[in-house]
C-alpha cells in the first residue's frame, strides 16, 4: 500500500496576542511522521463544532499530545484547581468526546502525558492534581530552570509488567524514562491494565483490556528525540503499524 496512514494529532489553544491559536508541538508532528511512519494532521481544539464520527471516518489514527495544561477537575469529580493552574476548556470538549469515540470505533490510539491522564479519565479514573504533595510519590516533574536536554533527560526507570502490550513489543523489564509531568493517575480507570509503574509505584503507562485496536497511554514523552531512543522507537513504531494495518483496510 503506498498511501501513508493519516494521523491525527490533538492540538491545544493559546492566545497570541489578540488572537486565539490552535497548537501541536512539533515533536509530535515529526515522531508522527518519523517513527511511525504517518502523515499527521493537527485537529483543532474547536469541541462541538468538530463531528467525532466524520472524523474518524477519515482517520488511520490519533495521537492524543501532552500539554502545558491539564485537564479540568469537574471530569473526574475532582475538587476545583487552585488559582492560576493552567486549563484549556477548549481541548478537553474536543479530545474527551473523540477519545471516548475512537475506543468505540476500534481507532488505534496513543496518549502522552496528557492524553495518557485523558484516556483514564474519559473510562472513569481520577488524577492527582499534585504528585509530588502525595505522601510516597517522587517529583515527578522537571527542573524548569533547566534547558531542555535536562529537562527531557532520563530521570528514572518503569517497571514493565508482564504479560501485556510492552511485553509483547519486545520491551525490556525496566527501561529509563523522562519525567515531566505534575499530575498522575490517582484512580486507575475501570479497564485499564497497568502496563509500566515508576519506582515509587505511580502509573506510568496503561493499555485498554479489550480494545478493538491499539489503545496505550504513557505518561512520559516518548516523541522526545523518538529515533535515538530503541524503546521510545518502539512504542511509536507499534502504533504506526496498527494504522497502517487499519490504513490498508479503508
Amino acid at each position: 500500500m503506498s498511501r501513508l496512514p493519516l494521523i491525527g494529532v490533538t492540538a491545544c489553544t493559546k492566545q497570541i496576542g489578540l488572537h486565539p491559536y490552535h497548537i501541536a508541538g512539533d515533536k509530535y508532528l515529526r515522531a508522527v511522521a518519523e517513527a511511525a511512519g504517518g502523515m499527521p494532521l493537527i485537529i483543532p481544539a474547536l469541541g462541538a463544532a468538530l463531528d467525532p464520527a466524520a472524523l474518524l471516518d477519515n482517520l488511520d489514527g490519533l495521537l492524543f499530545t501532552g500539554s502545558p495544561s491539564n485537564i479540568e477537575p469537574h471530569h473526574y469529580q475532582g475538587s476545583a484547581s487552585e488559582p492560576g493552574t493552567p486549563h484549556d476548556p477548549a481541548r478537553d470538549a474536543t479530545t474527551l468526546p473523540l477519545l471516548r469515540a475512537a475506543l468505540d470505533a476500534g481507532i488505534p490510539l496513543l496518549g502522552i502525558c496528557r492524553g495518557f491522564q485523558e484516556l483514564n479519565v474519559v473510562l472513569g479514573g481520577s488524577l492527582h492534581p499534585k504528585v509530588h504533595e502525595v505522601e510516597g510519590l517522587m517529583d515527578h516533574r522537571e527542573p524548569a530552570d533547566q534547558p531542555l536536554d535536562v529537562q527531557y533527560a532520563p530521570r528514572h526507570d518503569v517497571q514493565v509488567q508482564p504479560g501485556g502490550v510492552f511485553a509483547g513489543l519486545g520491551l525490556p523489564a525496566a527501561f529509563a524514562v523522562n519525567s515531566i509531568h505534575g499530575q498522575g493517575v490517582a484512580r486507575l480507570a475501570p479497564g485499564l491494565r497497568v502496563e509500566a509503574v515508576a519506582p515509587d509505584g505511580l502509573i506510568e503507562a496503561v493499555s485498554v483490556e479489550g480494545a478493538r485496536g491499539f489503545a496505550v497511554g504513557v505518561q512520559w514523552h516518548p516523541e522526545w528525540r523518538v529515533s535515538s531512543n530503541p524503546n521510545y522507537l518502539a512504542l511509536f513504531q507499534a502504533f504506526g503499524e496498527a494504522c497502517r494495518e487499519r490504513a490498508g483496510k479503508r
